[in-house]
Formats: C-alpha cells, sequence, structure tokens
C-alpha cells in the first residue's frame, strides 16, 4: 500500500476501532459482545497453534534435555572428583596411621633395648650393583649415619649399613644370602651365627652341635665388639624347624625372621648403642597358650538301677 492521505486516515481509523473493541470488550467482562468472535477466532487459529507447538515442542524439549543432561554431568563430575578426593583422603589417612604405628613399635623397641636410633624411611629397594636384597634409605652421612651400624623396625632386625651418601645410605637386609650375624638363644644362651637365604628361613649353625632346641625357641643378636655392625639384643627370629643331631660340632636351624623384607616402610638406624647388653628384653611377650576344651560326659542310671550299657547287654 502506497503511503496516501487516504492510507494514512484508514490506519487512524482502524487504530480507533480496536481502542474501541478492547474498552467494550474490557467493560462486558463474560458478557462481551466480542467474545463470540473471540472463540471463532480460536476454533479457526487453534488446530495451526496445536501444529505449531507439535512441531516446536520435541525441539525445545530436547534443546531441555541436553542442559539437564549438561548440568546432571557437572553435579555427577564434582561428586567423582569429591569421591576421589575423600578416598585419596582416607588412603593417606590409612598410610598416616600405619606410619604412625609401625614408629611407634620401633620406639618401642629403641626404648627396651635403651637404643640410640636415626629414623628413616625405605625409598627404593635393590641395589645397582646386582640382584642382592637390600634397600635403600632416606638418611646418610649428614644425619650421622656410619657404614656398619644396626639396623632395625618395630619387629626386630632389618640389616647393617653398608654404604652411605650425604642424603642416602644403602642397608644390606638380613635375609641377603651375603649377610651373616651372631646370635644368642633365648634362655639357654646358646650361641650360633645366622645366615640369610632369601626368600626361605635364616638358616642358623649353633656353636653347640648336642644343644637342646626346639621349634618356637627364639634367638636375639649377639652383638659385635663396640657395636659394629651390631648391637646386642635384638630380636632376630623364632626358630621353625631343626635339623636331626647328627653328631657334628654344629647344629643347624632354621629360623623365621621375625622382620617382613618385603614390606619395609619406616626402619631405624642404631646410632648408638645400649649401655649394657638388654640380654632378652625387647623380644615380644610370648603368645598365651589357648586352652584345650575338655568334654565330660555323665552316665544317669535308668529307673531300674541299669545304666545304658547295662541294657544293651541285657538286649543281646
Amino acid at each position: 500500500m502506497r503511503d496516501t492521505k487516504e492510507s494514512r486516515l484508514l490506519l487512524v481509523l482502524l487504530i480507533a476501532i480496536a481502542f474501541a473493541l478492547i474498552t467494550v470488550d474490557i467493560r462486558g467482562g463474560r458478557n462481551s459482545p466480542v467474545d463470540g468472535a473471540r472463540q471463532a477466532a480460536a476454533a479457526a487459529f487453534g488446530p495451526i497453534e496445536n501444529g505449531m507447538s507439535t512441531a516446536v515442542d520435541p525441539v525445545g524439549n530436547a534443546v531441555s534435555a541436553v542442559r539437564d543432561s549438561g548440568d546432571r554431568h557437572d553435579r555427577l563430575a564434582v561428586m567423582e572428583k569429591e569421591n576421589a578426593a575423600l578416598k585419596a583422603k582416607l588412603g593417606s589417612d590409612d598410610r598416616t596411621r600405619s606410619r604412625l604405628n609401625q614408629l611407634d613399635r620401633m620406639l618401642k623397641v629403641a626404648g627396651q633395648g635403651q637404643y640410640g636410633i636415626k629414623g628413616a624411611q625405605v625409598i627404593a629397594i635393590g641395589a645397582a650393583q646386582g640382584f642382592s636384597w637390600t634397600i635403600t634409605i632416606d638418611a646418610g652421612a649428614d644425619d650421622g649415619i656410619k657404614r656398619d651400624m644396626t639396623v632395625l623396625n618395630g619387629d626386630g632386625l632389618v640389616g647393617r649399613v653398608t654404604t652411605v651418601g650425604p642424603d642416602t645410605a644403602t642397608v644390606l637386609l638380613a635375609n641377603d644370602p651375603d649377610f651373616t650375624v651372631g646370635t644368642r638363644m633365648e634362655g639357654s644362651d646358646e650361641l650360633g651365627f645366622a645366615s640369610g637365604q632369601g626368600d626361605l628361613p635364616l638358616r642358623v649353625e649353633l656353636l653347640n652341635g648336642k644343644a637342646e632346641v626346639k621349634k618356637g625357641d627364639r634367638l636375639v643378636t649377639f652383638g659385635s665388639q663396640a657395636d659394629k655392625p651390631f648391637v646386642p639384643g635384638v630380636p632376630v627370629g623364632v626358630v621353625s624347624r631343626v635339623d636331626p643331631s647328627g653328631g657334628g660340632l654344629t647344629r643347624t636351624l632354621y629360623v623365621t625372621p621375625y622382620v617382613g623384607f618385603s614390606k619395609l616402610d619406616i626402619v631405624g638406624v642404631v646410632v648408638a648403642g645400649p649401655k649394657k647388653d638388654p640380654r632378652d628384653e625387647v623380644l615380644p611377650a610370648k603368645p598365651k597358650p589357648v586352652p584345650t576344651p575338655t568334654v565330660t560326659v555323665t552316665v544317669t542310671p535308668s529307673a531300674d538301677g541299669t545304666t545304658p550299657d547295662d541294657t544293651d547287654g541285657q538286649q543281646q
């Protein structure tokens, strides 16, 4: 339509009529004279609106679903992250508790034996020079560590220091085939020498071939001159097998060590020996024997004064 004087007049007229109809509709309320026209328009255009709504709603729902899915994914990611952090914290706490327990037991051993120790952590296993049973600890010359010092933990004898650097040291474990330590039997004081056998029990040669030894007997370190490389009284292990005496000059024992060499973490290097030999004071308390239950059977006589056995005899 061209912009003429007549078209402008028509537009103003239509606007005036629209305002008039709106005024009449508002004043009429439910009885509005234009209500019929509104219903007719709804009947005419309703199906078209429903069709458009049907066509548009799936798209809207899909967008909403993607948005909600993103929100759920974000929440899930946060929860998974928090769960992982909680697991890590719990794992760290468990490890901390384990280390505190190891340290507590090691300090108890040091106190009982009156050993001056320097605590250290195992930071490596094995050695560059071969397949020997060794560990590396995070303490060295700067911490007062020297070659041929005894190494122990809360269970007993771990080994001896062989190589020392400024910040680290290498420890030869007691189960290494090249390891030998003097031992003393609890109670009988029989002396011997224990040697490592890798994964197998320690092999101990007692100096007295006629010594009375049995399974379950315990051994400690005998000690060396000037406490190097071994201080006395450190728990070594428990006798697990005794070779039959063949009348030789020595007697062979097999000893299960107290220390688990495959799971070392916190250890202590003895930097000062005891003023006196602690003897057997450092050994753990012996387990209490479990009493064997006793079953008592009581035979009750029958009414005629016979026992069940007598009755059986009469039936025969």
